[in-house]
């Protein structure tokens, strides 16, 4: 039995209050139910005329029960998601007509049963009301609109939320010393509770409602169990997509998703698009979401760690390539590969996969495919899809290629790179004419950090190659030169191979200049090779960047490069590589 207070109002119209007093939430829960009549019965061009035509009822209503429903918490903030009239899908508010079907007194009490159901019973079948975020410093305002249908308890409960139940708690590994003042007095103006430290996770028990950081694998058993008790873990990226009322062109890869990522939008925009650029670079999107339009599109870089578990996929999806990375994070490489494959795993048959032709992960990849497959290669001359032909960059349809753009028309320089305009004109292709995106090309300039030039000192040129964070994006580094290369390499260890880069450095590399705790692992494989080749190469062993600096400079001849592209990560020595890579151009900019 539902208890409630319900009071006729005075007046020509039918109308009723009902009170049903305060929920476990301690929100307080009213509803107004009011008859309302068809105001022209001859009319083909009322509500309940079109309703009828549209097959929302089965014939026209001559009367039906409105309802408003205020749950007032005890801040005094008040919502009516409550309403079993409102059908929310995502962003979009429709009528459910399940419970606007007749005005009659059976429907009168399915509908109170139904208010009564969502406000007390669905809170009382759930554990507890809370929503967890992982790493303070990836925090961002949800936005009102919120949870789909298809999502247990809360999709039941709310369909809006605006700080989710105004009860959130934190969980970061750092102790509170260790996260940036700016941070802390940013959360701090909300009513969040904390859990620091190594042990935080031990009070992750009881929670509805988990956003991961991407750092924060699925496969942790504390998130796990939490999954396993009927908690919802999903991410800000994974509910951007499900949300997003536009299309999202998403780009993941090894080596160079952020060049690509950016690339595409350059393009987009240059055509016209309002796009909205995110993911792995720029700014959090989640905020955004109210200010997307259906012919927007979402540009998002992916990682491994945002994809991992993903239940939904991109309209357009990209992999760069694939090959080894994260490994000191992943169990193994066949998890890394599977993170990556998510991209595309939830794709409809409407969806496009850009893959790489000459990557044999990335070929594969197409026979699991569900929607149209694009290729891209600079080895195989394609008889459908882009391809690098030579110095030309060419789109193959049914065996005959067309001549694009040639590679000295652009600014960015090596192969690896025109193979990112290869890829971002296969992503655009339905999107952008071939002549705009060609002059979005020729315009785009290096992305920071990413064979980024810095100065010219005495006929000398310094890069800054910071992003370069494994063996394979270094390599292609060095082989975008044909200058005699200084290298500076080296940094956190992520448990990479560094044979496959050594007989590269020996060739090309005339001193190469190391700093890190990969120093010594890049140290035996250069030297081992270069005892292969009977080559001689000189390499320097530092504790600084500062150092590094020096050596370069003093090593360094006129028309020489100085390259810095470590083939590491940077948490050894930086707080990450944009960090790495500013403190590398003020050095050398100091000189």
């Amino acid at each position: 039995m539902i208890s409630y207070k319900i009071t006729k109002r005075d007046g020509k119209i039918e109308s009723y209050d009902i009170d049903f007093g305060v929920n476990a939430q301690g929100e307080h829960i009213q509803a107004t139910i009011t008859r309302s009549t068809d105001p022209d019965p001859n009319s083909q061009q009322t509500l309940p005329a079109l309703w009828e035509k549209y097959g929302f009822t089965p014939k026209r209503l001559r009367s039906w029960w409105t309802v408003e429903t205020y749950a007032t918490d005890k801040s005094g903030d008040c919502h009516g998601f409550y309403n079993p009239t409102n059908l929310y899908d995502g962003v979009r508010v429709g009528n459910d007509f399940t419970y606007m079907d007749a005005d009659d007194e059976q429907n009168f009490d399915k509908i109170l049963n139904e208010i009564h159901r969502r406000a007390f019973e669905t809170f009382e079948k759930t554990r507890n009301v809370e929503l967890v975020v992982f790493q303070t410093k990836e925090m961002t305002k949800i936005p009102k609109a919120f949870v789909k249908n298809n999502y247990k308890y809360v999709a039941n409960v709310f369909a809006k939320i605006d700080y989710i139940y105004k009860q959130v708690t934190v969980f970061d590994e750092k102790i509170m010393e260790e996260i940036p003042k700016d941070i802390i007095e940013k959360i701090s103006k909300y009513n969040f509770q904390f859990s620091f430290g190594k042990n935080c996770f031990e009070k992750l028990k009881g929670f509805n409602l988990i956003f991961r950081s991407p750092s924060c694998l699925p496969t942790r058993k504390e998130l796990q169990q939490e999954a396993e008790n009927g908690a919802i873990v999903t991410t800000e990226i994974e509910m951007l997509m499900e949300m997003c009322p536009c299309k999202i062109i998403g780009v993941t890869g090894s080596d160079g998703k952020t060049t690509t990522t950016s690339m595409i939008n350059a393009i987009l925009k240059e055509a016209g698009y309002n796009t909205f650029l995110g993911g792995n670079i720029g700014t959090p999107l989640f905020t955004k979401l109210p200010e997307m339009k259906a012919d927007d599109i979402v540009v998002l870089e992916l990682s491994s760690f945002q994809l991992m578990n993903m239940h939904v996929s991109p309209d357009i999806a990209v992999i760069t390539n694939i090959t080894p990375n994260h490994l000191n994070i992943h169990k193994d490489y066949q998890e890394y590969i599977d993170a990556k494959k998510c991209i595309f795993k939830n794709q409809k048959e409407n969806g496009i996969l850009i893959l790489n032709y000459d990557n044999d992960i990335t070929r594969e990849c197409s026979k699991e495919a569900k929607g149209k497959v694009i290729f891209f290669s600079s080895k195989t001359k394609l008889d459908n899809g882009f391809i690098v032909d030579g110095n030309v960059i060419k789109e193959c349809e049914d065996k005959v290629r067309k001549h694009i753009l040639n590679t000295d028309e652009v600014i960015l320089r090596g192969n690896h790179n025109f193979q990112n305009i290869a890829t971002a004109l296969a992503a655009t292709k339905t999107l952008v004419d071939t002549d705009v995106a060609v002059k979005a090309i020729k315009e785009f300039k290096p992305v920071e950090h990413r064979i980024e030039f810095v100065r010219e000192i005495n006929g000398v040129k310094w890069y800054n190659d910071s992003a370069s964070s494994s063996p394979t994006r270094t390599l292609s580094g060095i082989n975008a030169f044909k200058e005699n290369i200084i290298l500076i390499a080296g940094g956190y260890d992520k448990n990479l191979d560094y044979q496959p880069i050594a007989k590269t450095i020996v060739d090309k590399v005339s001193t190469l200049i190391l700093i890190g705790q990969t120093a010594e692992k890049i140290y035996d494989v250069v030297k081992e090779e270069s005892e292969k080749q009977n080559k001689k190469i000189n390499i320097h062993m530092c504790d600084s960047l500062e150092q590094t600096i020096e050596i370069a400079k003093k090593s360094a001849q006129k028309g020489d490069v100085v390259l810095f592209s470590p083939a590491s990560a940077s948490f050894d020595m930086f707080k990450n590589f944009a960090d790495r890579g500013h403190k590398f151009k003020d050095l050398v900019n100091k000189i």
